[in-house]
């Protein structure tokens, strides 16, 4: 009797450990999809690799859903937007710069500020669940990541005459302003699969 208990101990064994193998075959599985389905996503954008890049490593949180790809787009371009405007505020501490070169700097800092606040309100109507009105919501949160790539666009203007410091702001912003842009064409996707 016991050479029975010890061979359905075994065959137990046995069992368990092809269910394990059998998951974590299927959640790498799903993982390939899941980045499958945001490369082919981050194709459609204008910066496609860098689109890639920022997301892939969220694969199993955005899994196969636009809504969830759009939504992690946008908060990964709010953090390094606000990050970029936290770097700006140090930039703008540096002495030695002409008044024109400051006054600049407060400008793009504010822009700056106003990406921020329309990403935050885009990120908070994206991660509300259903409106009366769907089609007006994506509308707004199209108009509001637009304008907040309008700010960052316009930021380095300031600096025409001072090629220098407008290369060094534009070093700062352009990596914001490529994100923002993927975010867009990720959120207008999106909603055309809504509309």
């Amino acid at each position: 009797m016991e050479g029975l208990g010890t061979i359905i101990f075994q065959i137990r064994n046995i069992v368990l450990i092809l269910l394990v193998i059998s998951s974590n075959n299927l959640i790498s599985a799903l993982n390939k999809t899941n980045v499958e389905f945001i490369k082919a996503s981050c194709g459609m954008t204008t910066y496609p690799t860098l689109c890639f890049n920022s997301l892939s490593t969220r694969a199993g949180a955005i899994q196969a859903s636009p809504k969830l790809l759009t939504q992690t787009a946008l908060s990964v371009t709010l953090h390094m937007t606000r990050t970029t405007s936290s770097s700006m505020v140090k930039l703008s501490q540096v002495h030695g710069m002409t008044p024109r070169e400051i006054a600049a700097m407060k400008d793009c800092i504010e822009l700056l500020n106003d990406s921020v606040y329309n990403l935050k309100q885009s990120l908070e109507e994206m991660s509300r669940p259903g409106s009366k009105d769907s089609e007006l919501v994506m509308s707004d949160i199209q108009t509001w990541v637009s304008s907040a790539l309008t700010d960052e666009d316009t930021c380095t203007e300031g600096f025409k005459d001072d090629p220098k410091m407008k290369r060094v702001v534009r070093g700062k912003i352009v990596n914001v302003a490529h994100l923002t842009s993927n975010a867009l064409a990720l959120v207008n996707s999106y909603a055309s699969l809504r509309g």
